[in-house]
């Protein structure tokens, strides 16, 4: 049995280093897409033959992306672009752009024109996904997805090779369910920057590959006693807890992380491919329409609020984090009606800023040092 330390370095070094990934698999002969977030459909890249590689932005300074964006736009849509038009994409055989919000719409156009050396596929996300046609126009949009990607590999993706896709996906999304639950008996050794870096180094592997590292992770975690832990116990929603700073401070005043509402962390995997509904291009569309409590999803009453509460219940939890990011309209349209739930049910907030640029993470260390006091 591998050694759990050993396996976590393995994902750090991931996270660290992703074009050392990229790489890895351009070594090998593979091909490799980039997959902005969120919610691309990278099952369609993996049973086409290529590896999805996500593209989640980086602490970069922004120069080249100021021609292109405004400075109010969203921190990961400028440091991608930023990347981009740096050449530090190099090697990818195209991204996927999923078009969820302004921002998004926006740099698909731009990167477009600006990265003419990478291939950039839209892919439109019905947010309106309870609507009736709402699956048809998205298996459509599969469909052109599909087109573009043959074009790449200069061959059709069969339903067979998705079907097999599906199970490897699935079966990833379930391990990293329960590894969030097994996590939760070990705070010692999972503490809030080692929790995200074992979620966001799924973004960097193979999945079928990520599933085994997971598998020795979560058996070692299982053969080690139970820790007692002493703190305090949160959970974060928002896109993304980045940068790790800011959750190395929640560790150093003994706050752990017990669960999680983040797009770029257990967003990806609560949801499962259906078995049933079709078509397994269709039933990838259906986990879409299965898909609620984002605030990229498009919902008559937001429900995000309650799941948040009972998120916070069944883990113990005297806090929720709120990491905003910034300009970001969805997640500041949420953020009230998550906050007047989550404290009407006797859960503390805190609303912490997100970023991409370098900068001091003081103000964050006050805000979080008197947060902890709090609860």
């Amino acid at each position: 049995m591998a050694d759990i330390q050993k396996r976590l370095s393995e994902l750090a070094a991931a996270v660290d280093n992703p074009k050392e990934r990229l790489e890895y698999y351009l070594g090998q002969g593979k091909k490799v897409v980039g997959c902005f977030p969120a919610y691309t459909p990278e099952e369609l890249v993996h049973a086409s033959g290529m590896i999805p590689m996500g593209l989640w932005g980086a602490q970069t300074e922004w120069k080249e992306v100021k021609r292109y964006l405004p400075a109010f736009a969203c921190p990961i849509m400028q440091s991608n672009l930023e990347l981009g038009l740096r050449g530090a994409y190099k090697g990818l055989s195209a991204v996927i752009i999923p078009t969820l919000c302004d921002t998004f719409r926006c740099v698909s156009q731009d990167w477009r024109f600006a990265v003419e050396d990478i291939p950039m596929i839209p892919v439109t996300h019905p947010q309106n996904n309870a609507n009736e046609g709402s699956t048809d126009f998205l298996v459509s949009e599969y469909e052109s997805v599909l087109n573009k990607l043959s074009v790449i590999t200069g061959m059709r993706m069969t339903d067979a090779a998705l079907e097999e896709t599906i199970e490897i996906y699935n079966e990833h999304s379930r391990l990293m369910q329960e590894f969030a639950q097994t996590a939760n008996d070990h705070l010692d050794v999972i503490t809030p920057a080692i929790r995200h870096i074992v979620m966001k180094s799924a973004q960097f592997y193979e999945k079928a590959e990520h599933s085994e590292i997971m598998k020795d992770i979560i058996e070692e975690l299982k053969n080690m006693p139970k820790h007692n832990f002493t703190g305090k116990k949160v959970i974060l929603s928002g896109i993304t807890a980045e940068p790790t700073e800011i959750l190395d401070i929640l560790a150093e005043y003994k706050i752990a992380v017990v669960g999680d509402d983040l797009v770029q962390e257990s967003h990806q995997y609560r949801v499962l491919i259906p078995e049933k509904g079709g078509s397994a291009v269709r039933r990838l569309a259906l986990q879409w329409k299965n898909r609620k409590g984002c605030s990229l999803v498009h919902e008559d009453f937001k429900s995000r609020g309650e799941m948040l509460v009972e998120l916070a219940k069944a883990n113990e939890a005297a806090g929720a984090v709120y990491c905003q990011m910034k300009f970001c309209d969805p997640e500041e349209y949420d953020y009230p009606i998550c906050a007047r739930t989550l404290r009407a049910a006797g859960i503390q907030v805190l609303q912490l800023d997100i970023d991409q640029q370098k900068g001091s993470f003081e103000q964050a260390r006050t805000r979080i040092q008197t947060f902890a006091e709090m609860l």
